[in-house]
């Protein structure tokens, strides 16, 4: 059996999507498992054991009409027998209906349900242990399985044996003693909408630097790093003298290796926070007002992962709120997310995962 899903979006999909890929191959070892992603998601599924081929949409394809054609011409050559479109966006009905696969799967839509052969409704309970952004994936495989997939283990991240000893060897060489703490702070989002404003972000990693005598690196991308400098003045100097602002990954799989080191991830809910998940690596999530906490909170069963978000301390602001109301007045609802409603479940956290100072 050949299968190809398709999971087109951000890093943090991409990487929560993988699982279904070991549930696949865990029933059907002998099938062949093709993953459409983006082409900068690649990196978080590199080396993965339960995938065969990583299919690339690039940007000159996402770009360029005739070689999109071409692109889905090259999927109808593959002969899949089943297709699960995990994006279900225009881009990958397409995809599906030019696969001719005899078995489709996707999201239930009105308008696009004459391309599947099944349609999944997601569900929206308010009980979930894996978090609904799981559980709503394992669903799609449900038409596909025979017994119930069990409970599902996380999302891996593969890194090899020389990336990690290169990534030791990088943090040796910058004066990092490995035998002390080491924190990730994830302080910018992927957005001005998913970012915890920097004035706030700075009370944090002062709360951090007094609790504990870790070191602190800071996760952001070479364009922000204006955005980094501005918040590094805004701590204080005792925060400042434990942020290591020279020791950075100049690639995402640099940055993994790096984030394996570490004993905890803190900062703002995304992709950083999915990574640290698939590295074993405990994190303290401080999630967007307009994101589903639900929905993204994943095996929050786990105690070494936690997040806190507006509504847990102010439920009224989101009472009949659409999330397209909530992105539309996060930063006016970031200004009401203070440090101090959660302040002291940051220094639990650390107090659990990696000592106290004090």
């Amino acid at each position: 059996m050949k299968i190809l899903l398709v999971q087109q979006k951000m890093i943090g999909d991409v990487l929560v999507s993988s699982l279904l890929c070991e549930v696949l191959k865990k029933h059907y070892p002998q099938s062949e498992l093709h993953y459409l992603i983006y082409e900068h998601t690649l990196a978080v599924v590199q080396n993965n054991p339960f995938i065969d081929k990583i299919v690339l949409f690039d940007t000159d394809v996402q770009n360029s009409k005739p070689r999109f054609y071409r692109f889905l011409k090259a999927i109808a050559k593959e002969k899949y027998d089943v297709v699960i479109d995990i994006y279900g966006k225009l881009e990958s009905n397409l995809i599906s209906l030019f696969s001719k696969a005899p078995i489709k799967i996707s999201h239930r839509k009105w308008y696009s349900n004459f391309i599947y052969t099944h349609t999944i409704s997601g569900t929206k309970k308010e009980d979930s242990k894996l978090g609904l952004a799981i559980e709503n994936r394992m669903s799609f495989l449900t038409p596909l399985l025979k017994t119930e997939p069990g409970q599902a283990a996380s999302p891996r991240i593969y890194l090899s044996t020389s990336e990690l000893a290169s990534a030791k060897k990088f943090l040796t060489q910058k004066g990092v003693d490995l035998s002390h703490p080491l924190i990730m702070l994830g302080i910018l989002g992927s957005s001005a909408s998913k970012t915890y404003p920097l004035k706030y972000m700075a009370e944090i990693i002062d709360t951090i630097s007094e609790q504990s005598e870790a070191t602190l690196l800071l996760n952001y991308i070479p364009a922000q790093q204006a955005e980094a400098k501005r918040l590094f003045e805004l701590c204080n100097a005792h925060s400042k003298a434990k942020i290591r602002f020279d020791v950075f990954a100049p690639s995402l799989r640099d940055f993994l290796a790096l984030l394996h080191y570490c004993d905890a991830l803190i900062g703002n809910e995304g992709g950083t926070v999915n990574m640290a998940k698939a590295l074993d690596v405990p994190s303290f999530a401080i999630y967007s007002p307009w994101i589903n906490k639900l929905a993204w909170h994943t095996f929050n069963e786990k105690t070494q992962n936690r997040a806190v978000h507006l509504s847990d301390f102010l439920p009224e602001k989101f009472t009949h709120k659409s999330k397209k109301e909530l992105k539309q007045h996060a930063v006016e609802l970031y200004e009401l997310f203070k440090p101090a409603l959660f302040k002291n479940q940051v220094a639990a956290f650390l107090d659990r995962e990696i000592g106290s100072s004090k």
